[in-house]
């Protein structure tokens, strides 16, 4: 006989109980985790969806709105008035892109690329803050990177 990843829970198990949902477990993990950022982002000026995007900038610029939404998977809507926030902030510019006139590109600014600096402390005062082992979070990033390629597949 062979099991199915799908296979019926056992007798007793309540497939439906709050504890055993995976997208419970998600989305109070996402809220306390974003959470912890907030107090290190705020003194930079950043919001959590605003770092996202930095991040993707101090690792390639420029980069068109529609690269930068791949990258950070946000919506159009959601990304063009946080790119503008950014831009009033002065740490990034909004162009056209000489590759392709119909685009913008997203350029860090001097400002832009020296924040990059002060975010460095970011990821090892979360460390602390969690409490946990680098090597516990890259294993659970890895497996979330897995899952968000399994969701996106259906």
């Amino acid at each position: 006989m062979t099991t199915s990843k799908t296979s019926t829970a056992t007798a007793g198990t309540d497939l439906l109980a709050l504890d055993r949902q995976v997208c419970y477990a998600l989305a109070v993990a996402s809220r306390n985790v974003i959470a912890l950022y907030k107090p290190l982002l705020e003194p930079m000026g950043l919001t959590h969806p605003q770092y996202l995007v930095m991040l993707a900038l101090w690792e390639e610029t420029p980069l068109t709105v529609s690269e930068l939404g791949r990258r950070v998977s946000l919506e159009p809507g959601t990304l063009s008035p946080l790119l503008k926030r950014l831009e009033a902030g002065g740490l990034i510019t909004r162009e056209r892109d000489p590759r392709d006139e119909r685009a913008l590109a997203v350029s860090l600014t001097p400002a832009g690329a020296r924040l990059r600096r002060r975010a460095e402390k970011v990821p090892p005062a979360i460390l602390d803050r969690l409490g946990m082992e680098l090597s516990e979070l890259e294993d659970l990033r890895d497996g979330l990177t897995r899952l968000i390629t399994a969701a996106r597949a259906q």
